[in-house]
């Protein structure tokens, strides 16, 4: 079995933490994110915490997110109510505002009326969270409910026409609820009312910054690794490059990195994997071929779950059968990051699918797992690379996922659609960097449903694959809107491919944002 994963910095605690309570909404995680943006450390923790295990984290601060439900149904979420008399200073907002209010004795109830959207807020008396902001300005609001009686000891300090408690706070206990969602951007004074909060009521200190951040992983990966060897899983994607980067950056020559060809890969990307990291960083880089291996593993499976979870076992094995050439190799270093474990399942998030580095790894792997990057978002991971002086074409790579290929793949993986599919994709690619627009979207790439559909080619009938392209704008990946392509690049995509690809007859392109839809099709 695998020992502790080391995640690098923030199990040191060298840097304040501030908790989000997660009550089910998906703003949890755009919290954590604007809390980082104040360089202040934040970790999503489940809404059944309890007091004492708040205590342990030696957390600073506590922001309770919004959620769906009404907090007065039968099966609504709760809190401990010790976490309110610990002493640290608590905001809630929207769904967590009015958890505040109805664990301490205040209103809760509906008024009637909803508000949905933006709202113009009245700040009625002076408070830590409003200062040196306008008496007027505009909130975003998402709710049906709304506090109507603060609880005893608390100062309204703001309202809405339609929610006259959209702002209370106990400057003595330090509690402070707000209806409103000051995460969101179309809230104008949101994250100043973030900042006052964690700067001014927790005192925070803004030292979550990528030097910080790198200082902190060198050291623990150091710790953690000692004398031994540690072995890094590189694909050449942005995630696993800045994990063999800050882990060489600890350990030096003790990193050895293995490049495990699956033959999922797209195209040319074998060849700059080689080049890059043995010639331009002079890193120990195994390549390993193993396209034959995981495609036999992979022959005849079409469920998604199941072909990450064959991946995954198949990585470690290899990864296990490298490592016993290898003198001391104990260590498996991955480029996890925070929204991996997320989406992958959590006591609060629900599985939305497994990434074959988290929820689809084999339980008796034989390495303890060092993921520097395990806590963080992709931004922050571009930032950290960056400071660690990897160059642009990697840094700004677009996300790939660890399984390549296979969950582009709708249904049975077979060595002619990959073919077709690397193809096709290296097409929308050079069309999207064409029209200077690789950087302005976060993923880019064709999907190949194992169907066929019938077309017209000349003066003959067809009957070949169709290609889903799939563009999406993002800061994190935890939500994306679809990306509004220009008529003529979507129109040169696709007859480019049609024309140049063999086996497609037909190009579509995917409108679907998320939530409800995922980015990657499986």
């Amino acid at each position: 079995m695998a020992g502790p994963s080391v995640s690098g910095h923030a199990s040191q605690g060298d840097f304040d933490r501030v908790l989000v309570v997660d009550f089910g909404a998906q703003y949890a995680q755009l919290i954590a994110r604007r809390v980082r943006e104040a360089r202040v450390f934040s970790e999503i923790v489940p809404r059944d915490i309890a007091a004492e295990q708040v205590r342990a984290r030696g957390a600073v601060g506590i922001i309770l997110s919004g959620g769906p439900s009404s907090v007065y149904a039968e099966d609504a979420y709760g809190i401990d109510p010790e976490i309110f008399e610990l002493g640290i200073p608590v905001l809630g907002i929207c769904y967590g505002h009015q958890v505040m209010a109805q664990s301490l004795g205040g209103t809760v109830a509906s008024t009637g009326t909803s508000e949905f959207g933006p709202a113009e807020l009245s700040v009625a008396n002076d408070s830590r969270l409003f200062s040196d902001q306008p008496e007027f300005q505009q909130v975003w609001m998402s709710h049906n409910d709304a506090v109507t009686e603060a609880p005893d000891g608390f100062v309204v300090t703001a309202s809405t026409p339609d929610a006259q408690v959209a702002a209370m706070e106990h400057t003595e206990k330090r509690l402070y609820g707000v209806q409103f969602h000051p995460e969101v951007k179309h809230t104008e004074h949101g994250q100043r009312v973030l900042e006052h909060f964690l700067w001014e009521v927790c005192h925070a200190r803004p030292t979550w910054t990528h030097v910080g951040i790198i200082e902190q992983s060198v050291d623990a990966i150091r710790e953690a690794v000692g004398k031994g060897v540690a072995i890094c899983g590189l694909s050449g994607g942005v995630d696993s490059s800045v994990a063999a980067a800050l882990v060489h950056k600890a350990i030096g020559d003790q990193l050895v990195c293995v490049f495990v060809d699956h033959g999922l890969m797209r195209e040319g990307e074998g060849v700059q994997v080689e080049e890059t990291f043995r010639s331009a960083f002079h890193m120990n880089l195994i390549h390993v071929r193993a396209e034959d291996r995981f495609l036999t593993a992979l022959e005849g499976v079409t469920d998604p779950e199941e072909k990450r979870k064959i991946i995954g076992e198949t990585f470690i094995r290899v990864f296990e059968e490298v490592a016993a050439e290898i003198d001391g190799a104990d260590h498996l270093v991955q480029g996890t990051l925070y929204p991996d474990v997320i989406e992958s399942g959590t006591k609060d998030a629900a599985k939305i699918k497994s990434h074959h580095n988290v929820g689809g790894l084999p339980d008796d792997i034989e390495f303890e797992l060092i993921e520097p990057l395990r806590d963080l978002f992709k931004d922050e991971v571009r930032a950290v690379g960056e400071e660690l002086g990897l160059p642009e074409e990697i840094v700004w790579r677009q996300p790939f996922p660890g399984p390549g290929l296979a969950v582009r793949i709708i249904g049975d993986i077979t060595r002619e659609r990959l073919d077709i599919l690397r193809a096709a994709d290296a097409i929308v690619l050079d069309e999207i960097r064409k029209a200077g627009l690789y950087r302005e979207i976060w993923q880019t790439f064709g999907v190949l449903p194992a169907v066929k559909t019938v077309g017209v080619q000349g003066d003959s009938r067809t009957y070949a694959y169709p290609l889903i392209v799939r563009a999406v704008t993002s800061d994190d990946a935890m939500t994306a809107d679809w990306a509004r392509l220009p008529y003529e690049v979507l129109a040169k995509i696709s007859s480019r491919v049609i024309n140049e690809v063999e086996g497609i007859n037909r190009v579509a392109y995917d409108i679907s944002s998320k939530p409800p839809a995922t980015i990657e099709w499986e």
